[in-house]
């Protein structure tokens, strides 16, 4: 799981900007914001922030359909793609698979601000890999970091998430995981819960010494 926050954090994402618009309508971002097309960039990578509190609407499909042409067009080894993404924005689903998880887990519903297991996003993506391949949790990684990157770009917030899909490869959530329809072979990794953000969290430190140059 290091491995797959690393990897989310930065490597080679620069390419999810350039999927969520047509150039026309970037470059007039661009120029209303003073900034350069890789000032944009970099902007969009410092300002996201995982969030935990969203506005209860959910992203609109049109809006999703963009953000997961850029996951899908992140590098991979070998162009096996082999992920396999599932998105889930119908409230049944999240509230059912949530009241299994408060069973299990009775005291995250003593938080009042608890509505799901998902940080309460109305909208959330699943990410599976083909353990077959020795690099797939690497793909999925930069898979998930495109997605992420892009909904930044469009104002939508995000938060990776493993414990939730911890409990969905759980007995009690077997019905839930089933109905996502991966194909055999296939394991959940991992989850994004994605929505309009009601929340703004300030950036937490970051060790840069734990980067270095090798002479």
């Amino acid at each position: 799981m290091k491995l797959l926050k690393g990897l989310l954090g930065g490597l080679c994402l620069c390419t999810a900007i350039s999927c969520t618009a047509p150039a026309s309508q970037k470059e007039n971002t661009v120029a209303a914001e003073g900034l350069s097309q890789s000032e944009a960039v970099i902007k969009t990578i410092m300002d996201r922030r995982s969030i935990r509190q969203y506005k209860p609407q959910a992203v609109n499909r049109d809006t999703m359909q963009i953000i997961l042409k850029c996951g899908i067009n992140a590098p991979n080894g070998m162009n096996k793609q082999s992920w396999e993404v599932r998105v889930v924005d119908n409230p049944d689903y999240i509230n059912g698979v949530t009241e299994l998880y408060k069973k299990a887990n009775p005291k995250a519903a003593e938080d009042p601000s608890f509505k799901n297991m998902f940080r309460n996003a109305p909208t959330v993506v699943f990410i599976a890999n083909d353990p077959s391949y020795d690099c797939s949790q690497i793909d999925c990684g930069l898979l998930g970091g495109n997605m992420i990157l892009a909904a930044q770009s469009m104002g939508i917030g995000s938060c990776c998430l493993g414990g939730p899909a911890r409990f969905m490869k759980s007995p009690e959530a077997a019905e839930y995981l089933k109905k996502l329809n991966f194909s055999e072979g296939y394991e959940l990794l991992y989850c994004i819960a994605f929505g309009y953000p009601d929340e703004a969290p300030a950036a937490k430190p970051r060790k840069a010494e734990k980067v270095q140059f090798i002479d």
